[in-house]
């Protein structure tokens, strides 16, 4: 398990997480959320978005939106679950 990157907003209504990647990032790849040391949930890679345009795949230094199964907050941490 590596870090990925950081959520640097999250939008409410529509469930979408605001990402900035330190590494590389698929659809199709398992992440998990993590809070100051707690893991909040895990889920699929589904689809993502950059400047609202769908991409496959993403890198570091990268913004992308993420849709996600649960809120999460500023400053949580994903990591990738191999």
């Amino acid at each position: 398990m590596f870090k990925v990157g950081k959520v640097s907003h999250f939008y409410d209504k529509i469930k979408v997480a605001v990402v900035e990647l330190s590494g590389d990032l698929s659809v199709g790849d398992k992440i998990k959320f993590v809070q100051n040391g707690e893991d909040l949930f895990e889920q699929a890679v589904d689809s993502i978005q950059v400047e609202h345009k769908k991409v496959d795949h993403a890198g570091n230094k990268d913004v992308v939106g993420l849709k996600v199964d649960e809120e999460t907050k500023e400053g949580t941490e994903i990591y990738k679950v191999s």
